[in-house]
């Protein structure tokens, strides 16, 4: 991958990041799932959630902590008044 490209993906993962606190009171930057699914091409939910879960698979491989790298949020939406 040229050096070009990982510059436009940067830039797009520094346009999607949000800053979240950790239960220490840290603050931790994290990316949602369905945000990136777009910026990596996934046009369908059901085949993105493949790909998490084979990354899920493999940290658990590795040995890795995968608290560490994957959460299960949920992200709540407005609803109007009087709703």
């Amino acid at each position: 991958m040229d050096i070009v490209k990982i510059q436009q993906y940067k830039t797009t993962f520094d346009q999607i990041v949000k800053e979240v606190k950790d239960d220490e009171g840290n603050n931790i930057e994290v990316w949602y799932a369905r945000e990136l699914q777009e910026v990596l091409g996934y046009t369908r939910w059901e085949n993105f959630i493949g790909v998490i879960g084979r990354a899920i698979e493999s940290c658990n491989t590795l040995g890795i902590n995968v608290d560490d790298h994957f959460r299960e949020v949920t992200k709540m939406i407005q609803l109007p008044k009087g709703k």
